[in-house]
């Protein structure tokens, strides 16, 4: 059989690799450039080529819809019969070997596999023996503890496999009660929940040498996608399955690697050929997916991170559109202007699917969908949820609409949230009177709280909490009055427990919307409770189930993967992305994969890429300045839209210094007696430092009141010749000058 047709329509990178078929092989595969190709291929190559049967061949990726992908595109290759379900992910795989195995930890074949709705109604159980709340410690904190005790702890040699563990109760933290307790009733089920599958599997090759040589045998060859997004244990697994016939092939790129929060590991890619030797490293950098404008910016970014594999993407598309940079005055603008952009290219026959908004958290998407739904351009969240129709947001608006009109929809989506202990009973004794009463349930329930079967202490507290704030609202902001509601009514402690930083996210992004709201209408005489519900209304009764043709916003995350005509990056703020969150959590490593997240959504442009920010505050009440990863970008590159004044691009510098000293770990190294300068103040003495407040006082030669500068002020230096003079201020288009010039040098490559 001809081998042209594995390698036709290849470039010569791409046929090396499918014909690389032994030994560790390490393929570099930046985006767009064909990795899935040339895994379908090089499996084919080698069934119908090598005369290699499925039966001996693994390939591991990382999604059920990837692997249904890969068997489909393989079956259109190889002859009839010559594909199996070995090409499956971690899991799938996982679940083969303790099928044949598993009785070695005297478990049966059979086991039961946990899914996240069995994994809660087992902690329900463990919950009802400690006398536990859920409400108190929600199942989601839990979870995830479990999820790290499995994955840092021998909990099999010490709970699953001994005939009579001891599962204590004495145990003095609750987290670690809970989690014996569930392990307790997994053994007792002969049940595996996602993390088992993994751990029982390297815990089975590691200590039975057995099952390792027979699996070891029927695997010739492996194959792993995405390896990028391999954690240690993914790793281990491989590794052992391979060391005997050491036929490895790893296909990823280290610049993609965005998951490590939960515990991806991009290194041991980056480090695969000191790790297994000999290695054959291929490249693939050849780009059929986007326009050199926008392969120049992807570059641009992603050359400054250090943990890579080095690799510059070209392709031979035509040169395309320049890369504009919006910069708006307020995030409205940047919401509208993208709105226009996208109007402008469908009277040029886009289609709305050509369209995607990618932002770094899902709660920034509120801006681009007012936007849209003002212009009647119709959107998807993909994979999630439209702002003003997810439960926290539709809630919150419920205390408000109770407060101002009682509707009944709204009264009965709030009575019981969080939970009043009103159940099914008092509220079909309430329907009952409010229908013979011909009145609203709420005020049903305030003539009647006398009656027995309505007159409970959540009933009363519910009536008390929502009299209050009618009282009020005309004497407070509505954004005050919303943070007081969700405060007393319990609401936002509920969130809160509920360990969903999204969730919390996005209350603090309706906060933001509310307080615009009441800025952009502070001239207007009737700023009413009312009137805000009349017009939020407009987004909140948005429908279009008839259109099948959308606009696609989602975050970065979910669009790995993913390609489209036209790409939006908004939100493009420094805290936003890079995200302070994760650079406060995991230091210099979370920044260089936030900057792979920006390289992430810049590749997954093919015609035009549009880069947007905009001024004002983020949910952290922090001035917004337009993010760093824009200042990497060469700047012949992009074409500025708007205009950024000399005073934001000095909050860049100061804005990103402060966050570096907080990443690199850097102290406050000044202290009483230093003789400092102050690029505005000039040079004077510190005289007192208060830890508390995080400041110096510092008394200034040329001023006659000492001066409190915070510890994150990152203007000072400290000089030890005191014959230095102050340096001479510098005004008008000279001082921009010198200020834009610093900036460049600083951020921007040669």
């Amino acid at each position: 059989m001809s081998e042209n047709r594995f390698i036709q329509g290849l470039n010569e990178n791409q046929i090396q690799a499918v014909k690389s078929t032994e030994g560790y092989v390490r393929i570099i595969a930046g985006a767009g450039s064909g990795k899935t190709k040339v895994l379908v291929n090089r499996y084919a190559y080698i069934v119908e080529e090598l005369g290699i049967s499925p039966s001996n061949i693994l390939c591991v990726t990382f999604t059920n819809r990837a692997a249904k992908e890969m068997r489909n595109r393989v079956q259109f290759l190889v002859s009839k019969g010559n594909v199996n379900d070995l090409i499956c992910t971690y899991h799938g795989f996982c679940v083969k070997v303790l099928r044949e195995d598993i009785n070695k930890l005297n478990y049966p074949k059979t086991f039961t596999i946990f899914d996240t709705d069995d994994q809660k109604s087992t902690l329900r159980e463990v919950y009802e023996e400690l006398g536990i709340n859920s409400r108190d410690l929600t199942f989601n904190t839990v979870l995830k503890s479990i999820h790290e005790f499995k994955t840092h702890n021998p909990y099999i040699e010490k709970y699953i496999l001994p005939s009579n563990p001891i599962f204590s109760n004495t145990e003095n933290n609750i987290i670690q009660k809970i989690i014996l307790g569930y392990l307790r009733i997994q053994k007792k089920n002969y049940a595996l929940d996602f993390d088992d599958l993994m751990c029982f599997t390297l815990y089975v090759f590691t200590n039975y040498i057995d099952i390792l040589t027979k699996w070891q045998n029927r695997l010739n060859y492996i194959m792993v996608d995405e390896t990028q997004d391999n954690n240690l244990i993914q790793w281990n697994l491989v590794s052992l399955l391979s060391s005997k016939y050491k036929n490895l092939f790893v296909v990823g790129d280290p610049d993609q690697s965005i998951y490590g929060w939960r515990g991806a590991d991009s290194s041991y890619l980056v480090n695969f050929d000191k790790i297994f030797k000999p290695c054959k490293t291929i490249i693939l950098n050849e780009n059929y997916r986007s326009t050199p404008s926008i392969l120049d910016v992807a570059n641009s970014i992603i050359v400054n991170n250090k943990n890579r594999v080095k690799k510059d993407m070209f392709t031979k598309n035509q040169i395309g559109s320049k890369i504009i940079h919006f910069h708006g005055k307020t995030e409205i603008e940047e919401g509208n202007w993208v709105a226009q952009m996208i109007k402008n290219r469908q009277k040029n026959g886009a289609r709305p699917n050509d369209f995607a908004i990618l932002f770094r958290s899902s709660h920034v998407s509120r801006i681009y969908e007012q936007a849209l739904i003002k212009e009647n351009i119709p959107y998807i969240i993909y994979g999630g949820i439209r702002f003003f129709e997810r439960q926290e947001i539709k809630d919150s608006l419920a205390y408000l609409r109770v407060i101002e009109s009682a509707d009944d929809l709204s009264f009965l989506r709030i009575i019981n949230n969080p939970s009043r202990k009103l159940g099914k009973v008092f509220l079909t004794s309430l329907k009952e009177v409010s229908k013979v009463e011909n009145l609203s349930l709420f005020e049903t329930l305030k003539k009647n709280i006398d009656r027995p079967e309505l007159n409970k202490v959540g009933s009363k507290n519910f009536i008390d909490l929502i009299e209050s704030y009618r009282k009020k609202q005309n004497n407070i902001s509505i954004s005050s009055l919303l943070q007081n509601v969700l405060e007393t009514s319990g609401l936002l402690k509920s969130i809160r427990l509920d360990g969903d930083q999204d969730r919390l996210d996005n209350i603090e992004e309706l906060m933001s919307s509310i307080k615009l709201y009441e800025k952009d209408n502070s001239n207007e005489e009737d700023l009413s409770l009312n009137k805000y519900l009349q017009d939020i209304a407009l987004y909140t009764n948005i429908d279009y189930k008839d259109d099948k043709d959308f606009v696609k916003l989602m975050t970065i995350h979910q669009a790995k993967g993913l390609e489209f005509n036209y790409v939006f990056l908004c939100g493009m703020s420094e805290g936003i992305l890079p995200n302070y969150r994760a650079l406060r959590e995991r230091k210099a490593e979370a920044l260089e994969e936030e900057r792979r997240l920006a390289y992430v959504a810049v590749t997954r442009a093919e015609k035009e890429l549009f880069i947007t920010e905009s001024e004002g505050f983020n949910n952290e009440t922090i001035q917004k300045y337009p993010s760093r990863f824009i200042f990497e970008i060469k700047k012949n590159f992009l074409v500025l839209e708007g205009v950024i004044s000399s005073d934001i691009e000095n909050g860049v510098r100061m804005a990103i210094e402060k966050i570096d000293n907080e990443i690199s770990g850097n102290t406050y190294d000044f202290k009483v007696g230093d003789m400092i300068e102050h690029q505005v103040f000039g040079v004077g003495k510190i005289i007192e430092i208060d830890e508390n407040q995080k400041t110096s006082l510092i008394q200034f030669v040329n001023h006659e009141h000492a001066k409190p500068i915070s510890f994150s002020y990152t203007g000072l230096k400290k000089i030890e010749d005191m014959s230095i003079k102050p340096k001479q201020s510098i005004t008008g288009s000279e001082a921009v000058h010198s200020l834009l010039e610093s900036i460049r040098r600083q951020f921007r490559p040669n």
